[in-house]
Order: C-alpha cells, then structure tokens, then sequence
C-alpha cells in the first residue's frame, strides 16, 4: 500500500524529498503517494512477471528475454508513459542502450543536471540514480544555504565562472518558482591592517576582473545598519549575496525533471560500472552499470549511452569504478560544524563572513541567516576519515565562539547550541576553498580516452550556488552546446 506524507515541510538538516509532482505545482502543500516511484527492485519485479508469462506460454528464448526488456520494462522504467524506440545520444552509437543518460547522484547539482538533459527538446530518456532513500540528503542539504556571489575564487577558474553564472540563473529559478531566497547582502568584515588589504584584493579583483558589485561600507552606515557587529579596519559588501530554502529548491528541480518524463530511482546505489563491449570499447557503445537496490540487498543492471558522474560524497568511488588502479583517486573530507543561537539579541540581519585566510579548507566561521531571520554560525573544518561522520563536534564550540566573538562581541556564548554538521568532498586534504596556497578547483570534464561519460568531482561550494550553471556546462561537453 502507498504511503502519504505531507508534500512540503521544513525539515533541516535532512532533506526528506517526497515524489516531485510538476514545476507549477512543485511548492505546492498536500499529500502524495509513493506508490509510482520506481526503485531498482521495481524494476525487477516487472522484469520478472513478463517473464513469468512468456514461460506459461512456453516462448522463454533468448530473443524473448530481449525483446521483453525493451517492450515491457524499459518504458516503465523510462517515464512510466514513453514508448517507442530510445533516441540516440547525438555523439555516440550506442542508441540500443535502456537510456540515454544516468546521472548518478541525487543532490541539487545532479537534480540540476538531470532536469536539464532531460528538458533538451529531442526529449532523450534521462535516470537518476540516488543511493539514499530521498534526494539530497548529503551535502546538498547540510550547508549554510547562501547564494554565492563568486568573489573568492579566482581569475580563469571553475568557481568562479560557475558561480557567477549559476548564482544568475538561481535568482531566475527562483523567482519563476516561487523558490523561497531572499538577496540579504554579505559583509566581509576586517579587524586588522592585513585583513584590510585582504578585503581591497577582493574588491579590485570584483571590479577590474569579474565585474560582481561590491562596495565599502562606512563607519556611519554600519553603526546605523548592524551596530552589533564589530570591524575595526573595513566592511567590504556584497549586495547580491543571498540566501535559499535549499529542500524547496531541491523539490522545484525534481518536479521540473520529472515534469519532463525523467524518472529519479532511489535506493539505487551504483556498485560496478563496465563499458559496453568490454573495455576496449571505453563507452563508445554505451556503459552497463550494476545497481543494488538498498532496501531488499537485490542487484539489477541497466545501459546507458551516457553516464553523468555526480555522484558527491561518493564520486571519487564512481570514478574508481571506472578507470585503472593507477588513475584511481582519493577522497578527504572536511567537516563543518555548525551552531545555532536562539537568542534575539544580538540582531543581526546581514550575513557576516570574516576575511578570507588565505589556503584555509572554508571561509571561516560565519553568520549566516535561514528565512526566518533565525542565526546560526559555521561551518569550521574539521578534517574526518568518514563521510558518514555527521555528529555535531560540541569540543569544537570554545573556538567558534572565540572566532565570532571578532565580529560579534556581544555575543551570548552560552545561547550557542549544536545544530547540524556536513560534509565537503576535497580532493585535496587541507584543500583551499578560495583562492590561494592549496586551491583546488571544480573537475568537470569528459575524460580523456573514454567516450559518453562526464566527471564531475570536487564540487563543494559554491556547488549549490552553481548548480544551475554546472547543469549547463555538462550540457555543453555532452552536445556542443546548450538548448
């Protein structure tokens, strides 16, 4: 029997994404059913009651098996309501693939990804694989939920281009939506002559190179806007900074993937992946991966003529399935706590970051605000062997009150209360954030020597701000071009 539950509720800092129903009603409150969103063993399950008949009905060959696939499973697998033969992916042969593409990974960028190929007007057949039991349940909804403006990330790079490009689109999506966000502004805050000079790279770097507004706040207007807020050498702003309900963003992205016929499978965790043809073929005739379905232990397997690794927390495992041991990668992960404060005073309204430490795995400890106007202060980094590591670091609470307590003298340090934690994937330990000593930029690209698959590794912040934009970009290596 279906269950029900309520369509869209707050829940932080789980993301417990219910079935997506339509774009236009994507917001909308009410329950829904989980009774047409197929798992892997679904899947199975049709698989094997085709086959049961074609046995009574003593026609069980090889062919049949085949032909049983593609008639009977695969459209229901596809949409629930194609049919009709696979569209061939435009840079491939492989169209006697199950799909055209299987983005692996279900946070906000492979949500991003997927509505984007799947909405493409030649309408190819797109899956989503999420190994969890609701899309983004990992990083994508344990973060501070800021829309970047993409200062801090350097000339020529990744971040930079993406966060600026995303951060546009965001804003767009948001307001077509009715995605609740609010563009609240950004302080950088300096307390000494160094961190001065910090925040004027910044701004010159906004101006003269990757024309984002900024602009110097005076004495005057920060005693009459934030008089909480302490900063003894210079306030730099960043007026299109903002903020995002990051479980209704998620839910909007799932409702247009679905909208467009693409079907999302959760508890679906990818475990092997093979080129079609052996590995001599390296995907020119599609990829066969294998999927366990998490909840009954059962493992099935699809094609695909693309695969789109987004994988996150587990992309670098992705990525290891996939190429020789000696290109095999590694995965570190740094922790960010966070604490919230349910006291109203101080109030502050603007989200507070202090200057950037040049080489640091974050951008310090910051004030950031959800919707409500509620506080709360992170993330710090905390570098952890696990991606499963998850419990608040209440040890570490003596040294975030000590880096608020900067810009926040007032504080009331015993209001300051555990609240969650998440997790970034770094390809680098003690890997920069921004710009500097130890930067490691997004990997997106189509690997070299191998055909129909997009890598997407390293994607932390500001991946969520970007989401839009890296959709685009993955788009492009696939087609040439976007649209």
């Amino acid at each position: 029997q279906a269950t029900s539950r309520p369509y869209l509720r707050r829940r932080r800092p789980d993301f417990g994404g219910p079935c997506a129903r339509p774009a236009a009603t994507c917001l909308r409150k009410g329950p829904v059913t989980r009774s047409n969103k197929p798992t892997i063993t679904s899947y199975r399950q049709t698989f094997t009651m085709t086959l049961l008949v074609l046995t009574q009905k003593g026609r069980l060959t090889a062919a049949t098996i085949r032909n049983a696939v593609t008639s009977s499973v695969l459209p229901i697998i596809r949409t629930g309501h194609h049919h009709g033969k696979l569209r061939p992916f435009s840079h491939t042969t492989a169209s006697h693939t199950d799909f055209t593409h299987a983005v692996v990974g279900g946070g906000v960028v492979g949500l991003a990804i997927a509505q984007q190929l799947a909405r493409r007007s030649s309408s190819p057949s797109t899956l989503l694989l999420e190994r969890h039991s609701a899309v983004g349940t990992e990083t994508s909804s344990r973060n501070s939920e800021v829309i970047h403006a993409g200062i801090y990330y350097g000339a020529g790079t990744l971040k930079t281009e993406l966060c600026i490009r995303g951060k546009n689109l965001l804003y767009e999506l948001c307001e077509k939506h009715a995605v609740p966000h609010k563009r609240v502004g950004k302080w950088i805050v300096a307390q000494t002559h160094a961190q001065r000079e910090a925040l004027q790279r910044i701004h010159d770097f906004c101006v003269n190179e990757i024309n984002v507004p900024v602009r110097w706040v005076s004495r005057e207007e920060a005693q009459r806007r934030e008089p909480a807020v302490r900063a003894e050498a210079g306030i730099l702003e960043s007026p299109t900074t903002g903020i995002v309900d990051s479980h209704s963003l998620m839910v909007c992205l799932q409702g247009r993937f679905e909208e467009a016929g693409g079907t999302v499978a959760l508890a679906s965790a990818v475990t092997a992946i093979r080129p079609v043809g052996g590995a001599s073929a390296n995907g020119k005739e599609g990829w066969e991966l294998t999927v366990r379905d998490t909840t009954t232990g059962e493992s099935s397997t699809i094609t695909t003529s693309t695969i789109i690794n987004s994988a996150g927390l587990g992309a670098v495992d992705i990525h290891n399935m996939i190429v020789p041991p000696s290109q095999h990668k590694q995965m570190f992960y740094a922790k960010g706590n966070y604490f919230s404060y349910p006291s109203s005073s101080p109030k502050v309204s603007t989200l507070i970051y202090p200057a950037p430490e040049p080489g640091a795995g974050g951008l310090g400890t910051h004030l950031t605000l959800d919707l409500a106007g509620r506080i709360k202060f992170g993330p710090d980094v905390e570098w952890v062997d696990s991606p499963d590591d998850l419990a608040v670091n209440s040890a570490r609470l003596p040294e975030a009150i000590e880096a608020v307590k900067e810009y926040l003298p007032d504080l009331d340090d015993s209001q300051l209360q555990p609240d969650y934690a998440g997790i970034r994937p770094k390809l680098g330990k003690a890997g920069a954030v921004a710009q500097g000593k130890g930067f490691v930029d997004f990997v997106i690209r189509k690997e070299e020597g191998y055909e129909g698959w997009v890598n997407l590794l390293n994607i932390e912040s500001p991946g969520l701000t970007g989401s839009l934009a890296i959709a685009e970009k993955v788009e492009g290596l696939l087609y040439g071009r976007v649209g």
